[in-house]
Parts: structure tokens; sequence; C-alpha cells
């Protein structure tokens, strides 16, 4: 499966660029590059700026899945060589969510009257989190991927805890995400996707700094 992946992600990173490619000649002089929270255009710039960002985020998207292959090379923590296949299969799947953005992307640049272009997008990113939630409580402890914190890091049963709630609320959240946002208009999705998102990412870090505040009266009142 892991050669599958390595055949198959040079052509997803390039499939926003080839769908470009294939609108290029269609596509006005000035388009929109960037929108608001109404999901409504608020600059237009040339189209050779849509054709920069486009690039730059598969440039990303490449490297990023390249880290993600190769952390096992870098971590020093034991658990390296376990990481490994879970690190590629998630590096895949983070390719083909940023090649389906970059599509949204492009779509919405050149059907600027599209008005539930961002409702699509922060329902892919939705899509996004829980595929990750659901990779997050069998990564194993390690310096670059999962709630890197102090604690978490400092402390293996902090890490698994604190990963397997994560996917508890990653997997669902990113799920509900996509569903709500899809049916409300852009500026609510918006706000309700940061409402989820600020729920989903501070209850870890409050009960991973929780437990290790109880962990250290545990050590400090048994000496």
């Amino acid at each position: 499966m892991e050669k599958l992946f390595k055949l198959l992600v040079v052509p997803i990173v390039m499939v926003p660029l080839a769908y470009l490619a294939i609108i290029w000649n269609h596509l006005p002089e000035q388009v929109p590059v960037h929108f608001g929270i109404d999901g409504k255009p608020d600059r237009i710039g040339d189209k050779n700026e849509l054709l920069t960002s486009i690039f730059v985020l598969a440039v990303i998207s490449f490297l990023m899945w390249l880290a993600l292959v190769n952390i096992h090379r870098l971590d020093p923590k034991r658990y390296a060589a376990e990481n490994q296949k879970r690190m590629q299969r998630l590096g895949f799947g983070l390719t083909v969510f940023m090649a389906a953005i970059s599509c949204m992307i492009i779509y919405s640049a050149s059907n600027s009257n599209s008005g539930n272009s961002v409702s699509w997008i922060l329902a892919l990113i939705g899509l996004l989190f829980a595929f990750i939630g659901n990779y997050m409580p069998n990564i194993k402890p390690n310096y670059f991927a999962g709630f890197r914190l102090p604690w978490t890091l400092e402390n293996e049963d902090n890490w698994k805890k604190t990963h397997a709630l994560v996917g508890r609320l990653w997997f669902p959240g990113g799920l509900i995400i996509a569903a709500v946002c899809l049916f409300l208009p852009a500026r609510f999705a918006f706000y309700f996707f940061m409402a989820v998102m600020l729920v989903i990412t501070l209850v870890p870090v409050i009960f991973s700094y929780r437990y290790y505040q109880k962990q250290k009266n545990t050590t400090n009142n048994h000496p």
C-alpha cells in the first residue's frame, strides 16, 4: 500500500494545476483571489496570482508529505519505526485533502457567483480534521506530529490519554463541521466552524495540562 501511495502522491499533487491549466483560457484576466466570510469576493487580482497560489499550495502539500514519510529518520523517540506507516498514510490523506481544497479554490475563483464556496471549503477542512482524528489515538509519542505539548512529550501516559481524547473529539467534530457547514450560509458556516474548532482544540489542551498537574501532585504527595 505504501508503494501505491508513493506512486499516486505526485499525480494527486498535480491535479489542481492540471485543473487550472484546463480552464486557464476560459478565465478572465482578473479573477477573485480572496473571499470574505460571507462567501463574496473581496479582492480581485490577476489570474497569474491564482496560479502562483495554487503552485505554492502544491509545493507545500508535497513537502508536507515528504516530511511525514521521513519523520522516522529524524525522530529520536523510540516509537519512530512504529509511526512510519501511520505517518505515510496520514501524509497521503493530507495530500488528497490539500488537492481537494485547492480545486475548490480554483472553482470559487472561476465561479465568483457561487456563494456557498466558502461553506464547501470549510466542510472539506472539517473532513480533514475527522480524518486526522481517526489517526490520533494510534500515533505514538514523537516530536513532529500530534499534540506536542511539553507535558505530553514528557509523559507517555499523558500523550496516550490526550490523543485518545483528541480522536474522540476531532472525528465526530470534523464530521459535524462538514455536515452543518454545507447547509449554512457562508458567514454562519464560518462562525460555526470557528466555534467547534475552538472547543475541539482547547479541551484536549486543558485536559492534558490538568492530567499533568494531577500526576505532579500525586508524585509530590508520595515521595
